[in-house]
């Protein structure tokens, strides 16, 4: 298993409704909700930023694609927007991508660039089978922890918040096997890749701390 984004959105809330600050690879931006729905409308909405994605990513991809047929486009717009109803207990969702382009094409080409749009990683992504999970991190410091060393770090794991969601033996099985004992071999692997590693694990299950200090 291998994440998408080597550092995930990390978002928080505090007690103002609903201001709401993220913080992606390079930097972070505020979110909110509108003034009809109790917030203060400082940042884009939850809908606007999935509907974001789909525009952005669409437009990449036919920028690259544009390109490397030496098509003479110099620019492309989008809007889009989408509406949702019930059928049969279920609620369908529909996006609409309206697309212009800044000079004439021909049919042959709107064909084209109407399938290239269709498969762009985030249409994919909607398109396709899409498992949610969700995982707290537990702050409690009472739990029992086990400690695992090498020269430089100390791993602490806390077997009974563990939820075993897989993130650690799958990303680096050379350190995290589940059928060894002990179940995390130290010397597997350099403690930065160790440390990365722990780090990516939701609950608090595993941390890492140096050497240098005193595990509690």
């Amino acid at each position: 298993m291998k994440y998408k984004l080597e550092k995930p959105v990390k978002a928080s809330i505090g007690l103002q409704k609903y201001t709401m600050e993220v913080h992606w690879r390079n930097g972070k931006f505020t979110a909110d909700e509108p003034i009809t729905s109790g917030g203060k409308d400082l940042g884009p909405d939850p809908f606007t930023l999935l509907l974001s994605s789909l525009g952005t990513c669409t437009l990449a991809t036919l920028r690259m694609y544009i390109d490397r047929k030496e098509w003479v486009i110099p620019e492309i717009s989008i809007k889009t927007n989408l509406f949702q109803y019930k059928k049969d207990d279920k609620t369908i969702t529909t996006f609409d991508r309206d697309l212009r382009f800044s000079t004439g094409i021909t049919d042959e080409q709107m064909e084209k660039l109407v399938e290239i749009a269709n498969n762009c990683p985030i249409s994919k992504l909607l398109k396709g089978e899409v498992v949610e999970r969700t995982f707290i991190f537990n702050e409690d410091q009472t739990v029992k922890k086990m400690f695992y060393r090498n020269n430089a770090i100390t791993v602490i794991w806390k077997p009974s918040i563990c939820k075993h969601s897989g993130r650690c033996v799958t990303g680096l099985p050379g350190v995290f096997n589940l059928q060894a004992k002990p179940w995390i071999n130290m010397e597997g692997a350099e403690s930065d890749q160790i440390k990365a590693q722990v780090d990516a694990c939701p609950t608090g299950a595993l941390t890492w701390e140096l050497n240098s200090t005193n595990p509690s």
